[in-house]
C-alpha cells in the first residue's frame, strides 16, 4: 500500500470539485478518503489478528490481494491484507464481499468523529450492520490514523494570515494511573480567501507563554512569515512571545476576558452598576472617547476596586488596539470568541469523555472533530470581501507582499 499524503489528498479534492465531479459518485472528491478508511480499517484488523495468532504459531504478513469495491460513493479498488497462515478473515470488507452495504461507507466516515466509545462503536456496527467488532480491533482501526494527524500537524502553511486567535483547551487525561488535566494549545487562522483553518494543535501541561513561544516557533518554521492581527487572552508574557516570533504582529488582548477577570474582584451588589460604565468604556465610538470613559470609571469606582481599574490601565495598549479599525474587524479581534466557537465543536464530541486514556486518544478524536469543523458551515468567515478591503487599507504594503496576489 502505498503512504496516504494529506496534502495531496486535499489538492485532488480541490481539483475534483473545480472539475465539477462532485463529492460522491463515480471519481468523487471523497471516494479516495473512503478507501483509505477502509484499508486504515482491515489494516488494524489484521494487526490485531497477529497479536492473536503470532505468539501461538509464528503467522505473519503475506502481502495484499486487490479487489474492485462498489459503493455509494463510486466504485474503488481496494488492498486486503494477508496472513500467511489464511486464517486472516476481515470484518470490515468480508473476503468475497464486493458491494459495500448501503450508508456503511458513510457510516465509517464519520464513526470516528463522533466521540462515541469503543462500546457504542461496537454495539451500533453489531445492531445496524450485524458486523461485530472487538473493543481492541476498533481501537486498533482508530490507532492508524495517526499518520494523517502527524502529516497534519506538520503540513506548510500560508506566508501571511490576515488574522489568528490562539487560546487553549483543557482536558482531563490518565497519566500512569493518575488523571490530570492537560492543556491543548489551538491557533486557529483566517486565510487570504477567508477560509478559517486550524493551523495546530499542541499538547502540553498547563498554558505557559513559554510554550506558547514554541508553538510560534513551530509555525514559522511551517512557513508563516507575518500575522496582521492576533487576538489572544491577557495571559502573562503571550503578548511578548507573539512579538518576539511576529515582530510586526499586532496584539489584541481579549475585552471579554478582561471583563471576567475584573469581575472576579467587583461584589456582586456592584456588579451591575459597575458593567454599565464599563460598557461605556470598551463599546465606545473611538478611543478617545473611550479612554474618557476608562478615566470616569476609575474616578467612580477606583478607590473601591483599585486593582481592576490598574489591570485596565495596565493593558490598556493592546486592549485597545481595535479601536483604530472599523466595526466588523472591531468584532472578530476584540474578542477570542471565533476561536472559542471552535472549542464548542470540539467539547460536543469529547464531552461525554470523562478523561482520556492517553493524550493520544484525545488527540485523535480532537482531530477528527477538527477535520468535521473544517468541512462545516463554520469555516467561512462572513463578510470577507469587505473585512479584507477594510485590511487593505491599513496593511496594504504586507498584503501585497504576499505571492498569492501576484
Amino acid at each position: 500500500m502505498e503512504d496516504f499524503n494529506l496534502d495531496d489528498f486535499k489538492k485532488e479534492v480541490a481539483q475534483k470539485i473545480l472539475e465539477g465531479k462532485g463529492l460522491t459518485g463515480k471519481d468523487g472528491a471523497l471516494t479516495p478518503l473512503l478507501k483509505e478508511i477502509l484499508e486504515a480499517a482491515m489494516e488494524g484488523e489484521i494487526d490485531q489478528h497477529l497479536k492473536e495468532t503470532k505468539q501461538n504459531t509464528g503467522n505473519r504478513r503475506n502481502g495484499y490481494t486487490h479487489k474492485n469495491l462498489k459503493s455509494s460513493l463510486g466504485a474503488f479498488e481496494i488492498a486486503t491484507p494477508r496472513d500467511r497462515e489464511g486464517s486472516f478473515s476481515p470484518q470490515t470488507i468480508e473476503k468475497r464481499q464486493r458491494v459495500l452495504p448501503g450508508d456503511l461507507d458513510n457510516k465509517i466516515l464519520s464513526l470516528y468523529g463522533r466521540g462515541m466509545s469503543y462500546r457504542d462503536i461496537r454495539a451500533e456496527m453489531d445492531a445496524i450492520f450485524g458486523v461485530e467488532i472487538s473493543e481492541a480491533t476498533i481501537s486498533s482501526i482508530t490507532d492508524r490514523i495517526i499518520p494523517l494527524i502527524r502529516d497534519w500537524q506538520s503540513r506548510p502553511l500560508e506566508r501571511l494570515y490576515p488574522i489568528i486567535w490562539m487560546d487553549a483547551m483543557h482536558f482531563k487525561i490518565r497519566v500512569e494511573g493518575q488523571v490530570k488535566t492537560k492543556a491543548l494549545y489551538t491557533v486557529l487562522g483566517v486565510n487570504m480567501e477567508g477560509q478559517k483553518e486550524v493551523l495546530g494543535l499542541y499538547q502540553g501541561e498547563n498554558e505557559s507563554a513559554s510554550f506558547w513561544l514554541q508553538v510560534l516557533s513551530d509555525l514559522k518554521q511551517r512557513g508563516v512569515e507575518d500575522i496582521l492581527l492576533a487576538s489572544i487572552d491577557n495571559l502573562r508574557g503571550f503578548a511578548e512571545a507573539i512579538e518576539n516570533i511576529f515582530p510586526l504582529a499586532e496584539v489584541q488582548l481579549c475585552v471579554i476576558h478582561q471583563i471576567r477577570n475584573s469581575l472576579k474582584y467587583v461584589t456582586w451588589k456592584s456588579q451591575r452598576d459597575f458593567m454599565l460604565d464599563l460598557k461605556e468604556v470598551y463599546k465606545a465610538s473611538t478611543k478617545e472617547v473611550a479612554e474618557h470613559k476608562l478615566d470616569l470609571l476609575e474616578e467612580k469606582w477606583g478607590k473601591q476596586y483599585p486593582t481592576v481599574i490598574k489591570s485596565w490601565r495596565t493593558n490598556w495598549e493592546r486592549l485597545s488596539n481595535y479601536f483604530k479599525y472599523p466595526e466588523p474587524i472591531r468584532r472578530l479581534v476584540y474578542t477570542t470568541n471565533t476561536v472559542e466557537g471552535y472549542h464548542r465543536v470540539v467539547r460536543k464530541v469529547t464531552k461525554s469523555k470523562g478523561a482520556f486514556t492517553s493524550e493520544t486518544a484525545a488527540l485523535k478524536l480532537i482531530y477528527m472533530a477538527t477535520m468535521n469543523f473544517e468541512k462545516s458551515q463554520y469555516k467561512t468567515l462572513q463578510d470577507w470581501n469587505s473585512i479584507f478591503n477594510q485590511l487593505m487599507i491599513f496593511f496594504e504594503d504586507r498584503i501585497f507582499d504576499d505571492d498569492t496576489l501576484n
